[in-house]
């Protein structure tokens, strides 16, 4: 009998994980798309659809770094703008514009000019189990 209770949740969940496959932003877990445009500063904007959650704009930047510009895994990066409210995008630098923030942190933000890991630190957010990163360049 508890088998047939348990079935319409394990369908519902299973449902849900194919619509996901399909459609961003439908299912368990949130689908995040990552825009990353380098200008002629030599910043490099990185726009997150669908979140504003730090770990897709580090992981954004981590992956752009290390697959497209082939940076190696230990160089910094930079945060030069911060994120503001109603704008959503986030510039990043792979040389820092003001003295760097090198204490030990306990969370990620990006609100902070100087905040900055190393690239395969920033490409590391990419795999959190919570989200589910779409690159698009």
């Amino acid at each position: 009998m508890k088998l047939f209770k348990c079935m319409p949740l394990a369908f519902a969940l299973l449902l849900c994980a194919e619509a996901q496959a399909d459609q961003p932003g439908i299912g368990i877990f949130p689908t995040f798309q990552v825009h990353v445009t380098p200008l002629q500063t030599g910043n490099f904007e990185v726009n997150v659809v669908g979140s504003s959650v730090a770990l897709a704009y580090w992981c954004g930047i981590g992956d752009y770094a290390i697959r497209t510009l082939g940076t190696e895994s230990t160089r910094r990066i930079y945060l030069s703008k911060p994120y503001e409210p109603g704008i959503r995008t986030v510039e990043f630098s792979l040389d820092p514009q003001v003295e760097p923030d090198t204490t030990s942190k306990h969370s990620i933000t990006v609100k902070y000019v100087g905040e900055n890991y190393s690239a395969s630190k920033a490409e590391s957010y990419c795999y959190d189990a919570v989200l589910d990163i779409r690159m698009k360049k």
